[in-house]
């Protein structure tokens, strides 16, 4: 069902607008902002349980909870706010790095079954998704319960993602850069497929999410481990500042032009 709305232009009076999308277009900025957003969860994941010395299991609780608060803000709101977005994704992108490190770290459970069991995982969402929705388009985010399905897809791309970056960079020994170039190469491939021999938009959207996550955490782990590791020895503070500081001016940008760009409409009154 339409949203009304009250029309300011002509008082008394309600308009029926479409439902609106409450995940933001993907354009250059989207992959952009997506990349850092990956970045610092490995990097601020990294931070938190070992240089402030929290360990994974209270690392892992606290930013739980704070996810949780941040999803009730974005399932509050119906509608794409930028930093409510973006915020939820950098808090999901370290959780999602968290499940895997604690499977890995505490649990020692090797890494070919943390990917196969998320990568499963993510499937059944899906599967379950398409069953009830039809669509797995992340254009068409009009109500809570695609919303929820959307979220539960993208904590276990981040899951995923970590597990296939961790397997390859380490346990295969490629290193960070190798690691980062080759899924650099593979996106540059997805999305070659897409614009030239028009892959389908919905399976080229996901692969390329999900393969972002490994870049970016094969990134981030470049600029901060220690260059006896194969890092650029930066740290997890000032890689964590950087991108994090990256990520702010961009939602503000987002936000001023989105508010620049949006009609003027008063609050939302819910049709009976």
């Amino acid at each position: 069902m339409d949203t009304l709305y009250a029309n300011p232009a002509v008082p008394g009076t309600q308009q029926a607008l479409p439902a609106v999308n409450r995940v933001p277009e993907v354009d250059a900025e989207f992959w952009i902002i997506k990349l850092l957003a990956v970045t610092v969860g490995e990097t601020a994941a990294d931070f938190l349980a070992v240089n402030l010395g929290l360990g994974l299991a209270t690392t892992t609780l606290l930013m739980s909870v704070v996810l949780i608060a941040a999803l009730g803000l974005q399932f509050d709101v119906k509608r794409y706010l930028p930093w409510r977005y973006w915020f939820t994704v950098v808090l999901v992108s370290v959780v999602g790095t968290l499940i895997t490190d604690n499977l890995v770290d505490t649990f020692g459970v090797p890494l070919e079954v943390t990917t196969t069991v998320t990568a499963a995982l993510l499937a059944l969402t899906f599967i379950v998704w398409f069953a009830y929705e039809h669509t797995l388009s992340i254009h068409t985010i009009f109500t809570t319960r695609r919303e929820a399905f959307y979220w539960a897809a993208i904590l276990l791309t981040f899951a995923l993602g970590t597990g296939v970056g961790d397997y390859v960079a380490e346990a295969a020994g490629l290193g960070y850069l190798t690691t980062g170039l080759l899924f650099g190469a593979i996106i540059a491939l997805i999305a070659a497929a897409y614009f030239l021999l028009h892959l389908n938009a919905v399976f080229a959207f996901w692969a390329a999410y999900i393969l972002t996550r490994p870049l970016g955490a094969s990134l981030g782990d470049l600029l901060s481990q220690p260059r006896e590791y194969g890092g650029l020895g930066l740290g997890t503070v000032v890689t964590s500042a950087i991108f994090l500081t990256a990520i702010g001016a961009l939602v503000v940008w987002m936000s001023v032009k989105g508010f620049t760009g949006r009609a003027k409409w008063t609050a939302p009154q819910t049709a009976d």
